[in-house]
């Protein structure tokens, strides 16, 4: 049987996008797709500031979440790692950030699929 790859937290949206929040922040925004994605990617014990921290290599206290339930949308800030247009600057508009979290996998128990 056909191994099926995983589910992530981009299947799961509209849109998964990332943004310049100025010239020393970037702003990602999960647009899920209905409640239970929301649920999903609002749940602390799956995606956390722990879990943006690792997949960005910061500091977890640097990271600030926003959950919009009436929306569902889960707005992730934290510092650029570079001042936007500055020599090492290679995405001045931020906008290739979001991939890491797109691709995230949401563990299979979330989605209602079983680890046969």
């Amino acid at each position: 049987m056909a191994e099926t790859a995983p589910t992530t937290l981009g299947d799961l949206a509209y849109e998964v996008r990332s943004k310049n929040a100025g010239p020393f922040w970037v702003t990602m925004e999960l647009f899920m797709r209905d409640a239970d994605g929301y649920r999903i990617a609002a749940d602390a014990s799956f995606l956390d500031e722990h879990t943006v921290a690792r997949l960005y290599g910061l500091d977890e206290t640097d990271v600030q979440m926003f959950r919009i339930p009436s929306l569902n949308v889960v707005k992730i800030s934290f510092p650029r790692p570079v001042p936007q247009a500055s020599l090492r600057d290679r995405d001045v508009h931020s906008g290739q950030h979001h991939v890491p979290l797109a691709t995230l996998p949401v563990p299979d128990r979330a989605v209602g699929r079983s680890s046969a």
